[in-house]
């Protein structure tokens, strides 16, 4: 699946780049970065945040630190599949806390959830307590990170605009 891409040149490159590394960056510390004018800089930014290019700005939090020691990735399978089973269990999962991600995907899972918890226990807990609860699920797969390699959500923008 192709989506159509909105033009971008260099400067927008250059400071969606920037914006991807420090979120907090101002219109002044931007223009240095991309040698542009400051006026130039807002400009600019203001349409690719109009054109929905940019989503928002947010602090990068050390779950580690906060408490959140546990990262899984579980897979689950549903028992039945249409819009109302889809749905219903996309519903549900958008209102679990502790579900940082999740896909529909193709392959031995129907979905992915990429799962944060303070311990094994509160995970036991999000896993016995509510998820296996649930009767549209026929399977889950849990699979414990024991290190992390790479944790980005930065894009590659050195192919677009060309």
């Amino acid at each position: 699946m192709r989506c159509a891409a909105m033009p971008l040149d260099r400067y927008d490159r250059q400071i969606l780049d920037a914006l991807q590394r420090d979120g907090a960056l101002t219109n002044a510390q931007l223009s240095e970065r991309v040698n542009l004018s400051a006026s130039q800089c807002s400009r600019r930014r203001a349409a690719l945040e109009a054109a929905g290019v940019i989503e928002g700005y947010r602090a990068k939090l050390d779950a580690g630190k906060l408490g959140l020691g546990i990262r899984v990735i579980v897979r689950v399978n549903l028992r039945t599949h249409g819009n109302s089973a889809d749905s219903d269990f996309s519903a549900w999962i958008g209102r679990q806390p502790e579900v940082l991600s999740a896909f529909s995907v193709s392959g031995d899972a129907d979905y992915v959830l990429h799962v944060r918890a303070r311990d094994l226990e509160s995970f036991s807990d999000f896993l016995h307590e509510r998820l296996l609860l649930r009767p549209d699920i026929s399977q889950v797969r849990s699979d414990f990170v024991l290190q992390t390699l790479k944790d980005s959500d930065a894009l590659d923008l050195s192919d677009l605009g060309r």
